[in-house]
């Protein structure tokens, strides 16, 4: 539940912000999401350059995964049977977001960053979680999802 709090909350708040706010660049009163994102931008320049590519899949992420994620936090809470196909579903988005933010840099020429030290702090390290763990929680629910079944010819069995 922890993960999808905090997921949750990042994409709504922190890249809807920047999906949202074109001119986030030029703010010069320090606001804080603003200022995230000048920073962030140093390991990937693509979002100072509202790269159309960025802000689609930050747009799409903020709009659909974010509420999505919390929408997870309240089914693992109250034990909703849609639980785990939510979280698979959210899993694959995450990791279908995070695959194209990484293969466009790629085909781009990954030459993005600042130095290599916000390209392995910031490009590399803040988006690793990304790939982890929804990789982590998409296999769980895959199994669960795929034991369901056969836990339930289990109790038809069990009750004749």
């Amino acid at each position: 539940m922890c993960w999808w709090a905090f997921t949750g909350l990042t994409h709504i708040i922190l890249e809807g912000y920047f999906a949202f706010s074109p001119e986030f660049y030029k703010d010069k009163s320090g606001f804080y999401l603003a200022e995230v994102w000048k920073e962030y931008s140093k390991g990937d320049s693509r979002y100072a350059a509202r790269d159309a590519g960025v802000v689609a899949v930050e747009g799409i992420t903020a709009v659909l995964e974010g509420p999505a994620s919390l929408l997870s936090v309240y089914a693992i809470a109250t034990g909703k049977s849609y639980s785990y196909i939510l979280q698979f579903a959210i899993s694959l988005g995450q990791l279908y977001g995070t695959a194209v933010y990484f293969m466009t840099s790629y085909l781009e020429g990954d030459n993005f960053a600042a130095s290599p030290y916000y390209y392995n702090l910031y490009y590399i390290g803040a988006n690793a979680s990304w790939v982890v763990i929804p990789s982590l929680i998409a296999i769980r629910c895959w199994k669960k999802i795929c034991a369901a079944p056969q836990l339930q010819g289990q109790k038809k069995n069990k009750v004749r």
